[in-house]
């Protein structure tokens, strides 16, 4: 659920009306884009909700992250789970809202609208697809991903050209991005020669945690568990798996335990909250055996 809804509703505003703001209008039809632009803009008029309001670029980052997140764990859901497209249309939405909200403070301070957005995205995908809106021929899907890559090339030709073996990563969450990092140094010849090269720099790096962790230093800390994610990054890469998508399903894993773990001691009547850690550990081997048995 989109943010500013959770806000509004919980704060229970008081009308606009009672306040002598008129109330915003609702458009009467809400299946057109030009409704919901209005009623973002709603959102952050005179009688609109202080939430919304309040709200920046840099502020709204993290739900722009947290929406798109959403979205992917939609996306992911098994073909057979009859609520897959309910929650892939819901999160679409929620992204939408995102995308038009940000589009509103750009329109506010007369830096771009959503139709400039739109125009924006359009010209690229004609520009970028020859093979549809042009004569170009493709021979197979390698030609077109190589089409679409030198295209980009000419794109950026006009501003000044970085070096050709700068990173150029762009920005994605963390964890995608170190792999992303490494599949760049990779292609110039900047990488591991054999898994036991990888394996030993996780090793290396595992242990100067564990010694920044004696020494009890926080931003020593911070620099080698960052170390430390970074070469488990790398050593999914020379395994084939992106670390995003492991990580995701091991996040999937242990919420699908934690759940049957509560689920297993309130069916026996017991006190959560009062149990000892090994109580709980007892359950959460039951947990494991009975999904594994799933």
């Amino acid at each position: 659920m989109s943010k500013s809804l959770c806000i509004c509703v919980s704060n229970k505003e008081i009308p606009s009306e009672s306040r002598g703001v008129p109330m915003p209008h609702i458009p009467s039809n809400l299946r057109h884009i030009e409704s919901l632009v209005e009623i973002v803009a709603s959102l952050r008029g005179p009688g609109g909700c202080p939430w919304d309001k309040e709200q920046t670029h840099e502020s709204l980052t993290q739900y722009a992250i947290e929406e798109t997140h959403e979205l992917v764990e939609a996306l992911e859901l098994p073909a057979s789970d009859a609520s897959k497209d309910l929650k892939m249309k819901e999160e679409l939405g929620d992204v939408l809202f995102q995308v038009v909200l940000h589009a509103q403070l750009a329109a506010e301070r007369g830096a771009f609208t959503l139709e400039d957005v739109i125009a924006g995205i359009s010209e690229k995908l004609v520009r970028r697809h020859p093979h549809v809106f042009s004569d170009t021929q493709v021979a197979d899907t390698a030609e077109v991903i190589r089409n679409w890559e030198e295209i980009k090339k000419q794109e950026k030709a006009t501003s000044a050209a970085p070096s050709p073996y700068a990173l150029n990563v762009p920005p994605l969450p963390a964890l995608q991005k170190a792999y992303k990092i490494g599949k760049r140094t990779e292609k110039l010849k900047f990488d591991w020669e054999d898994m036991d090269g990888v394996l030993a720099n996780v090793e290396e790096e595992y242990q100067e945690l564990r010694e920044a962790l004696d020494e009890g230093n926080d931003s020593e800390i911070e620099h080698e568990l960052g170390d430390a994610l970074f070469s488990l990054a790398q050593l999914g890469r020379h395994v084939q798996m992106e670390p995003e998508q492991v990580l995701r399903k091991a996040n999937q894993r242990f919420e699908n335990r934690f759940n049957m773990m509560v689920e297993l001691v309130e069916k026996d009547q017991k006190d959560f909250s009062a149990m000892t850690l090994e109580q709980k550990e007892e359950y959460w081997k039951k947990a494991k055996l009975l999904l594994k048995k799933k």
